[in-house]
């Protein structure tokens, strides 16, 4: 997995991909309206095998070293689901920024179904 680097006057600090997907899955779980960080037959494969993973968030970093990052969510049944999405979209560019210093491209919010309590 490509990290994201930058320079600084004592070396190099990097930045991996699962970390930044590990940031998005904590924004999004605090979001009013979220019950939980949905995900495909892959993710439950590997968790089912004890593998760890970001539930199925998936982050690219391009050319430009800009972040896309792209978060399936199962939402609380109730709640708009625009809403929720919007406000999951924002949680995560700010938890992103404030903690990596990273420039997000794009946050693109997957909802994949609604559930109740």
């Amino acid at each position: 997995m490509k990290n994201e680097e930058s320079r600084t006057d004592f070396g190099a600090i990097k930045i991996h991909k699962d970390v930044i997907a590990s940031v998005a899955s904590l924004a999004s779980l605090e979001i009013e309206g979220v019950k939980k960080i949905g995900g495909d037959l892959k993710t439950r494969i590997c968790e089912f095998l004890g593998k760890k993973t970001q539930r199925g968030i998936t982050v690219e970093i391009d050319r430009n070293d800009e972040v896309m990052v792209s978060v399936p969510l199962i939402v609380k049944y109730g709640y708009n689901v625009t809403d929720v999405a919007r406000n999951v979209q924002e949680g995560i560019q700010q938890s992103l920024e404030k903690m990596t210093n990273l420039t997000i491209k794009e946050i693109n919010v997957n909802v994949q179904k609604i559930e109740k309590e």
